[in-house]
Order: structure tokens, then sequence, then C-alpha cells
């Protein structure tokens, strides 16, 4: 459903929106999530990958490319996400539009009366 480009999109969009910043923030303020990303950063692997993408930063050949690369797959993600959240809304105006003709109708109806005549008075 998702794919990685439109998952890049919406880290874009939901870094726009500040109240999912505000809650980044709080997440990062928590002294356990601080501890987990020590962990993360003091890992052997971790330091390696960072050290290559520093190398790697250096050439500025290298960073157009990688520049054009990210201003493409986010422009492609932000199209496929926004035709998802399109055909989303679409899905979920049929759901709504089914339950709807579902429903029973709340029509008044007429008190049953007995068909029996009553007996005792005449």
């Amino acid at each position: 459903m998702f794919n990685n480009n439109m998952m890049l999109a919406q880290l874009l969009q939901d870094m726009q929106d500040p109240e999912m910043m505000r809650e980044a923030q709080k997440m990062m303020n928590d002294p356990a999530f601080q501890e987990r990303m020590k962990q993360v950063t003091e890992n052997p692997s971790f330091k390696q990958s960072m050290e290559k993408t520093q190398e790697m930063m250096q050439d500025e050949e290298k960073v157009k490319e990688l520049e054009e690369s990210m201003k493409k797959r986010v422009e492609e993600g932000t199209k496929e996400l926004e035709e998802f959240k399109k055909k989303s809304a679409e899905a979920e105006a049929d759901e709504k539009k089914r339950a709807e003709e579902m429903k029973p109708k709340n029509k008044t109806m007429k008190k049953k009366t007995s068909s029996k005549k009553k007996k005792g008075k005449k």
C-alpha cells in the first residue's frame, strides 16, 4: 500500500504539522528515548554508516545526484500519496453510503390493532 516514496512524502508533510512536531519533541525529551538513541549511536555499524555518509557528502557531484534523486522521489511520493488519499476518501464515502442504505428507515409506524373484535362492548 505505502511505498518508500509515499512514506517520504508523508514524513515531509508531517514535519510541517506543528502538532506532530510538538509530539516528536516530547518523545525526544523522554529519558527512555534518549537512552535508546544513545545505544543506537554507540553501535559500531551505525558509526560506520555515519562515517560513510559524511565521506559521501564531501563529493559535490554525489550530493547533487542525491538531491536530484530525492527531489524526484518526493515528487513521485507526493503524487502517489495524494492519489491514495483521494481513493481512501472515495472508499470511505462509499462505505458510509452503503451503511446508510443498510439502516432501517425511521418511518412512523401505525400501532398494530387486533383484528379480533373486543367482547363485552356492543
